[in-house]
């Protein structure tokens, strides 16, 4: 894996007002932006956390976005410096520098950064400029921080549509930190993290951020391939004690760990067909508020010891998925190894996570509690009970940048922020989630249809299925577009026409000898696969909880859906509308 190097909190604090200084020596403004343009690193870091101490605004760009969305990004927040990680990323904002009139330098990280341009400088250039700095002017920009004041803003993913800047105040920061801290009882000077997710997402910030300076905890920086494969060797390597993954992290470990599981034989597959039954029954005794079941702790000793520390997560006391939807089936499928997946439901605007499942109040299929110093309601609920969600608290945003219109019309009358999410609150106050108001399919009969439930029962039943995305809005009946594992070039990001290895599984035990998508769609199609997604369609259909819910009609597509393709954010949701557009002809097609 290479050779890891270290920074004392003493280096990291020096370091960061340094870079803070030099960022006022060219010319940073007060509540002007700083972007961001890297994958996780001290320097991200540094940047992040610079640019607020000299008064500015620290703003992410996904290392995925195109020069539009980096011009769009920098000239909303009217950035006067955009730091990058390479050439290959300088060259998006060389391509639209021209159109930033507030750009003032831009800054490479890379060792063998662009030296020719004129307003580029690398990073130990800037570390030398802020050296010869006093710390006059900084302490004067530090004095401007106020708890009210905005720190940094989170461009939304755009799964709907152009980026929003949503602006985060020092308050909801330190808020929500305390906040998350005590729901992950983190421990001074003893919690280990593994920064791999984006961090200009919220989430990665409080995770990879906040959290390890308020608890002195270790941040480890993973691989830039680390959602490529190379994150579990990372994992074994650092041994995490909170782990943050994404329900797509989650999904793919627990399907390398099934490979592993088939491959057994004799006493070892009794013995862990027999662990995974009693670890998913103990479980469910433990949030019923009832005793571990006979064998829990052979079965401890046995299996659920050693699977976690195949994972590097035998000492990993909180291990939370958030930022999408997480199947039954994936969540399930950790109860029966003894991981307990700390859900958690939030929003950027809600500066992260509004509730969190802990273990003093998890209820199977929870977001967790109405927590102390949080409000939640549910905004015109109907006879089941499920409506809107809307939050009130300290963590609520202070509105989008340079967008008044929109901020406004994100809350109700009385100051409720409007989540767009649909829900319901049981009598115990526990918070579930069951779909979202802009993902909402009405029928040409006029009913209302969550798609994500029946696309996670349909994924539930079939696991040579990567995604699955329901349509039908303003239509007669459902259609179902259906992608298959397969390998992703490791250059591109891009999938192959290559079956992964598990789908391959799933075919042979179909009866099928393909090992590409192409074998599969071509001509009339493989008969023995289009049987086997018939019968899983049929099996998911049964979970429908109406006729109009069921899925009439489907079709595999050629290539997976993916970030490098436009169809996932980089926190792995999946952009419909982009999915509608690329796919409009074969859609119509179905009807």
């Amino acid at each position: 894996m290479g050779t890891w190097h270290h920074w004392t909190y003493d280096k990291y604090y020096n370091n960061c007002q340094t870079v803070a200084k030099a960022f006022i020596e060219l010319g940073l403004e007060p509540q002007h932006g700083v972007c961001l343009l890297g994958y996780n690193s001290p320097e991200w870091l540094m940047s992040h956390m610079a640019a607020m101490m000299a008064g500015g605004q620290s703003v992410g760009i996904y290392l995925t976005s195109n020069p539009d969305v980096c011009q769009f990004i920098a000239g909303d927040c009217q950035a006067n410096i955009i730091v990058v990680e390479n050439d290959y990323q300088i060259h998006k904002i060389l391509t639209c520098r021209h159109n930033l009139p507030h750009l003032k330098v831009i800054i490479n990280c890379s060792a063998d950064g662009t030296k020719s341009e004129q307003n580029v400088m690398d990073w130990k250039a800037v570390m030398q400029l802020g050296a010869r700095q006093s710390s006059e002017k900084l302490y004067e920009r530090m004095k401007l921080n106020k708890p009210n004041t905005c720190c940094s803003v989170i461009y939304t993913s755009g799964t709907t549509g152009t980026p929003k800047g949503v602006m985060i105040s020092h308050d909801n920061v330190t808020w929500m930190c305390n906040r998350v801290i005590q729901y992950t009882k983190a421990s001074m000077g003893a919690e280990h993290f593994v920064s791999y997710l984006p961090l200009s997402h919220i989430a990665s910030q409080l995770i990879d951020i906040y959290v390890p300076l308020s608890s002195a905890g270790t941040v480890w920086f993973a691989q830039p391939d680390a959602m490529k494969g190379s994150l579990i060797q990372t994992m074994k390597e650092v041994r995490p004690t909170i782990f943050l993954g994404v329900p797509r992290v989650w999904e793919k470990i627990a399907e390398g760990m099934q490979l592993v599981a088939n491959s057994l034989t004799g006493l070892k597959a009794r013995i862990s067909s027999w662990a995974k039954t009693v670890g998913l029954k103990g479980n469910h005794n433990k949030m019923a508020g009832k005793g571990t079941p006979f064998g829990w702790g052979v079965a401890n000793y046995l299996y659920f010891k050693r699977i976690k520390t195949a994972l590097g997560l035998d000492r990993c006391h909180f291990p939370m998925t958030g930022a999408a939807p997480i199947s039954e089936e994936t969540l399930s499928y950790f109860l029966s190894v003894n991981i307990v997946l700390h859900e958690m439901y939030g929003m950027t605007e809600t500066t992260g996570p509004t509730t969190i499942s802990v273990e003093r109040a998890m209820r199977y299929r929870a977001a967790g509690k109405e927590p102390s110093g949080v409000k939640l309601r549910i905004n015109n609920p109907d006879v089941s009970g499920q409506g809107e969600v809307l939050i009130f608290g300290r963590h609520v945003f202070m509105g989008y940048l340079r967008n008044p219109e929109k901020t406004a019309s994100e809350f109700t009358e009385d100051g409720w922020l409007k989540s767009g999410d649909l829900g319901f609150i049981d009598a115990d106050r526990y918070l579930f989630i069951t779909g979202r108001l802009k993902e909402l399919i009405i029928t040409a009969g006029g009913e209302n249809i969550p798609p994500v439930p029946i696309e996670n029962a349909v994924k539930e039943q079939l696991h040579i299925v990567s995604n699955a995305m329901v349509v039908g809005d303003q239509m007669k009946y459902l259609s179902c577009l259906l992608t298959l594992k397969t390998v992703t070039d490791d250059k591109s990001g891009l999938p192959t026409d290559q079956l992964s290895e598990s789908a391959i599984v799933e075919c042979r035990l179909a009866g099928s000898s393909a090992t590409t998508v192409t074998e599969i769609v071509q001509d009339r199609g493989d008969a023995n696969v289009l049987k086997l997604i018939k019968k899983g369609i049929d099996e998911a259909n049964k979970k429908a909880i109406a006729k109009p819910h069921k899925i009439v009609k489907w079709v595999i597509l050629e290539k997976d859906f993916s970030i490098a393709g436009g169809e996932l954010t980089p926190t792995l949701k999946l952009k419909r509308p982009v999915v509608m557009k690329k796919h409009k002809e074969l859609i119509e097609s179905l009807y």
